[in-house]
């Protein structure tokens, strides 16, 4: 549509409509590179010819030391894609914090002529992912990625977004771009190559999903919480599989899947998790750092008045059955003027995004509801009984 018109004789101004469509592409499945599962296959076109580079964080090679004959295998009966080589890269939080993984990945892209008729494939955890992401979609201005999530927190949430990102300036994500992948693809086989705990600490994102979107769902950890505890296969995958449909589905139907706006419901939690992780100098992982704001935020929408204290306290008790940490020396560091440095964290969660502060909490488990300003005192009586419940539970 052209919406145009003459303001004064010397402008004339054309509005433009561009609308764009993309198809977001989930899979959810056990195994994807032994040749009876036709998961992967049927994500690509067999009468177009495609060149395919593929990043594998180390540690799953590690776990996996048959993975690279599996993935030659799978190639040897897909001939109409061509893969180019399997490069190792470093995961974990050390690969968004340095330049250098970031630039290996560009190296390699470049180096093997990968271009936006290609694919980039990319197999790990969260942070890798993010960075071969960012990579991918910058490159030529954006090859076509293909996300292998290896870990809980990643196949739940992160892997089936839209964001990529680096850290810089010490901040979480400064440097990024919304990239819908053209498939994202769940192997629940990759699940257990994590140590218990992480995949436990994981499961914080499908809790605050649930929080946020999904009472039912919240009801059902509830219920499943000893066999999730034991990390049950049958549970946590259902688990997992519940959290990465609702992430997608609220990112592609919730109205605003690139951030334009001031709301985040996903980052329920998120505004102190990010901040403490920069105060450990990430120490913290993301998900241990996740589960202590989901329980600040959740303790301060009760002392608030918004949440029921004896709904706040369920979720308080299913973090800590679970396992889940619900404090840390990082969220009680003070700045050199005497504040809690944590709070800090508000104003760069308004900077990332722009506009007025906000900041999604709890109103009914399943319901969230912004508000546009956090009260400093209460945030620290809320990490005072955070630390004392988690000394009785420790007793």
């Amino acid at each position: 549509m052209i919406h145009e018109r003459i303001d004064d004789e010397h402008m004339q101004s054309i509005d433009l409509d561009i609308p764009v469509t993309f198809k977001h592409r989930v899979r959810l499945t056990k195994d994807v590179f032994l040749a009876e599962n036709k998961v992967l296959g049927g994500l690509f076109r067999k009468d177009k010819d495609a060149k395919v580079i593929i990043f594998v964080e180390n540690e799953i090679t590690s776990h996996f030391p048959a993975l690279e004959k599996e993935l030659l295998n799978w190639f040897s009966c897909h001939s109409h894609l061509s893969l180019t080589i399997i490069f190792r890269a470093e995961g974990g939080e050390y690969c968004k914090r340095s330049e250098a993984v970031c630039r290996e990945v560009m190296d390699a892209i470049e180096q093997n002529k990968i271009d936006r008729h290609s694919y980039v494939w990319a197999i790990g955890g969260g942070a890798f992912l993010d960075v071969v992401g960012f990579a991918a979609a910058t490159a030529h201005r954006g090859i076509r990625l293909v996300r292998f999530p290896t870990t809980t927190l990643a196949q739940g949430d992160s892997g089936v977004g839209v964001k990529n990102g680096i850290n810089l300036y010490r901040k979480k994500n400064f440097l990024g771009t919304f990239a819908v992948p053209y498939a994202v693809v769940n192997d629940f086989r990759f699940l257990y190559t994590q140590s218990k705990q992480a995949c436990r600490e994981g499961l914080i994102e499908a809790i605050k999903v649930a929080l946020v979107k999904d009472g039912d769902f919240f009801h059902w950890i509830e219920r499943n919480v000893d066999e999730l505890r034991e990390l049950s296969p049958s549970v946590l995958e259902e688990s997992v599989t519940r959290s990465a449909i609702l992430h997608a589905k609220h990112i592609a139907q919730g109205g605003d899947p690139f951030e334009m706006g001031s709301s985040r419901p996903l980052d329920y939690g998120h505004w102190a998790a990010h901040k403490a992780e920069q105060i450990s100098d990430f120490r913290l992982t993301h998900a241990q750092a996740v589960c202590v704001g989901v329980a600040l935020d959740t303790l301060y929408s009760s002392k608030k008045g918004f949440l029921s204290e004896e709904k706040a306290m369920r979720v308080i008790h299913l973090l800590k059955k679970l396992g889940l940490p619900l404090c840390d020396e990082a969220f009680e560091v003070r700045n050199t003027i005497g504040n809690l440095a944590l709070l800090d964290g508000l104003e760069e969660f308004r900077e990332h995004l722009g506009g007025e502060l906000t900041v999604l909490l709890l109103h009914d488990l399943g319901q969230g509801m912004d508000v546009h300003e956090i009260d400093g005192e209460i945030v620290e009586e809320c990490l005072e009984t955070l630390k004392s419940i988690s000394i009785k539970y420790a007793q």
